[in-house]
């Protein structure tokens, strides 16, 4: 699995950090999503497809690809 965000899209919700800490964080000055980790074990592939899929800016891609 591989990760990209587009920050351009993220609007600061934060879900996807609610949902996997470990992959995903938010700046402090205005909420914008940070990728911690582009390449998530196995372990984290159906929480992160959650967060892409709740997340209202559509901001998170997922590709099987990596």
């Amino acid at each position: 699995m591989k990760v990209t965000v587009d920050e351009g899209k993220c609007c600061g919700a934060g879900t996807c950090v609610m949902l996997a800490p470990d992959v995903f964080d938010q700046r402090d000055d205005d909420g914008i999503v940070i990728l911690l980790d582009e390449t998530p074990g196995a372990g984290l592939h159906a929480i992160v497809r959650e967060a892409a899929s709740v997340c209202p800016g559509v901001a998170i891609s997922v590709s099987e690809d990596a």
